[in-house]
């Protein structure tokens, strides 16, 4: 349930709403807008007075039911968007964030020329695994440690943001100094102990959807990462299973408007998991700015052939700055920047 105060109402009043909702032994969010303060209702609060008895108070101007698992994510309980703010980068809004750099951290001279090649481009972040979700035993694991050290060498030498994915909560403890975003993959969506930690961390989560995951689902977990008190959450579309053959998932463009019409949070998209094809990134890529994407994640790597981790949906250094030059007409075209 949501509780709107009137535009009116001061500290006093709102203090007396959180107190009542205390009372019935729930817990209260509060959320200030620019012309209204909104109070969210955590709890089964199906209580047959409950609702009367909020809509009568003084300074309450609307009481609404949300009978759906999720309510700090909507419109209903903030309109305006929400806009992450990591140093000089803002997430959400007019401006669109493009993430970029390799799958996985293989070797620093690759790391430093592609984020050197990126940030001229015009990104923002440097994404880079160093943990690596197996499918197959004989698969790149990941370089840990050392190459957490050479993202930070990386950020050092080009002032752009670092992203990596967590797996489990081990793993957060060492990769917290070193990250500015934490990716949750597509994997780990419906792994709340991990969720939790990351919650609790503060740092902001892009949370990825999990291949077979409704759009219920996928909000259902940055729920839960909001509830745990972490509202800095930006969900990112990366395909879904379904039964072509030609693509690796089905980059679900439509997603995009969807969650864009019922949540407040940042959406971005990753053609490059999205497609599994390099040749199909970039149209994905400019479908996904111009159906309203706040950012992309775009995998990039200085010889593709040679990567140890998805080297056939990565682009080379050029056809990157290529894309990006075309995706900043189109963010000209829709009033945005990039």
């Amino acid at each position: 349930m949501i509780i709107v105060m009137d535009r009116y109402a001061d500290d006093e009043d709102i203090e007396k709403v959180r107190r009542k909702i205390e009372e019935y032994g729930f817990i209260s969010h509060l959320s200030r807008g620019e012309e209204r303060v909104i109070v969210g209702v955590i709890g089964d609060n199906r209580v047959h007075d409950f609702y009367e008895r909020f809509k009568n108070m003084d300074a309450v101007e609307d009481v609404i039911p949300i009978l759906r698992p999720i309510k700090l994510v909507t419109r209903e309980y903030q309109d305006e968007e929400t806009v992450i703010d990591i140093g000089d980068v803002k997430i959400g809004g007019e401006d669109v964030v493009v993430i970029a750099g390799p799958c996985a951290v293989e070797r620093r001279d690759h790391v430093l020329l592609t984020a050197m090649t990126i940030k001229e481009a015009g990104a923002k972040v440097l994404r880079g695994g160093v943990f690596r979700s197996r499918s197959r035993p004989e698969d790149f694991p990941g370089l840990g440690k050392e190459g957490l050290e050479i993202l930070r060498e990386a950020r050092q030498e080009t002032g752009l943001l670092v992203i990596t994915e967590v797996q489990s909560p081990r793993e957060l403890e060492m990769i917290y100094d070193y990250a500015d975003i934490l990716q949750v993959g597509a994997r780990f969506m419906n792994n709340y102990e991990l969720l939790s930690s990351v919650a609790e961390s503060g740092k902001p989560v892009l949370l990825k959807r999990g291949m077979m995951a409704t759009l219920e689902e996928f909000l259902i977990s940055a729920e839960f990462i909001m509830k745990k008190g972490n509202p800095r959450v930006i969900l990112c579309e990366r395909g879904i299973r379904t039964f072509e053959k030609w693509t690796s998932y089905t980059l679900d463009l439509s997603a995009i408007p969807v969650l864009k019409s019922i949540t407040h949070l940042p959406v971005v998209v990753d053609p490059s998991h999205g497609t599994g094809n390099a040749r199909y990134v970039p149209a994905m890529a400019k479908a996904a700015l111009a159906a309203g994407a706040d950012g992309l994640i775009i995998e990039v790597h200085p010889n593709p052939k040679t990567a140890l981790s998805d080297g056939v949906q990565s682009l080379e250094p050029q056809a990157f700055k290529e894309l990006m030059e075309e995706l900043k007409l189109i963010a000209r075209a829709i009033d945005r920047n990039i």
